[in-house]
């Protein structure tokens, strides 16, 4: 009996402990500190404080549908209805961002970057991959047709977490974006989280994952398998341009050549030879814009004139 009661604590504390560990590193993944992220885009050439300060902007406090107000900033250089919405990734903050934006705003298009939820200056109080990011982007879309008028040709551009944000809102509801550009998003959380299980806590995902997707359940009003981009990806009917690096070990390639073999209508994948997760534009900079040029010019109908 006493043998008995004792595998049942420990059975119930290994349950305990691989939930909470689980969802506490998912929830409250440890983010980048905002002066990382600042002095390494300065550092690496990609953030120039005062000609970004010199743009014409104005910022944003939008208000989430769950309570907290999301933080952006309007740039808005171009007198034009062109219009790109950035999404960063997990850990990173708006800041990361303005690498990609300046690619646009050389093409024309004025620009909103913004902090996902519990990142940067946004409010918030867990991460979740996409699943409430998804709503957030939806309301700074709705925030900026309010602003400018529902006429826009509007792209949205997400990197990794932000790439599967967008796509997940593309599916949900509304199409509502003219085109998109997902760089290395992952095709489903589930196979994500079994690679990096496999990976980093070398424990078997067929034990941590209904654990911990249970606790996920209980703590954060959500499932594991909710946060698939491929499950929606046939919703999606604009056209869509997908990046990953080749050499990305974090979310491997093979996700978004799933993705892209799913998607129905235009569509175009720019595999880039060089650099690890979302390194694509960095270690790559002349094959990204290229790839950007050729798809809005063959799937959105625009000509690029590049300043």
């Amino acid at each position: 009996m006493k043998k008995t009661l004792k595998l049942v604590f420990i059975s119930f504390f290994f349950i305990f402990f691989i939930g909470f560990y689980f969802t506490n590193r998912l929830m409250y993944i440890k983010k980048k500190d905002h002066k990382l992220i600042f002095d390494r885009e300065i550092n690496a050439g990609r953030f120039h404080p005062e000609a970004f300060e010199a743009l014409p902007k104005q910022d944003a406090a939008i208000l989430s549908p769950f309570g907290y107000m999301i933080k952006a900033q309007l740039i808005e250089p171009h007198q034009s209805n062109r219009y790109i919405i950035i999404a960063h990734g997990v850990t990173e903050n708006k800041v990361n961002s303005i690498k990609y934006m300046n690619l646009f705003l050389k093409r024309g298009f004025n620009a909103i970057i913004y902090d996902h939820r519990r990142h940067g200056e946004s409010g918030g109080k867990t991460t979740s991959y996409g699943h409430y990011e998804k709503y957030d982007l939806k309301a700074v879309v709705d925030w900026l047709k309010k602003e400018k008028g529902p006429n826009l040709l509007l792209g949205i551009h997400g990197e990794s977490m932000g790439a599967a944000t967008m796509l997940l809102y593309a599916g949900m509801l509304e199409d509502a974006a003219d085109f998109y550009i997902a760089d290395c998003s992952f095709s489903n959380l589930m196979d994500q989280l079994r690679h990096q299980i496999k990976k980093e806590l070398k424990l078997p995902p067929a034990l941590v994952l209904p654990i911990g997707n249970l606790f996920l359940r209980l703590r954060d009003k959500y499932s594991i398998a909710d946060v698939s981009p491929i499950s929606v990806i046939d919703q999606i009917h604009h056209p869509i341009l997908f990046i990953h690096s080749k050499k990305d070990d974090f979310i491997l390639p093979s996700m978004t050549e799933k993705l892209f073999a799913q998607k129905q209508g235009p569509k175009m994948l720019f595999l880039a030879e060089n650099g690890r997760h979302a390194q694509s534009l960095n270690d790559n900079p002349e094959g990204y814009e290229n790839a950007i040029d050729e798809f809005l010019e063959k799937h959105v109908g625009l000509m690029i004139a590049k300043k």
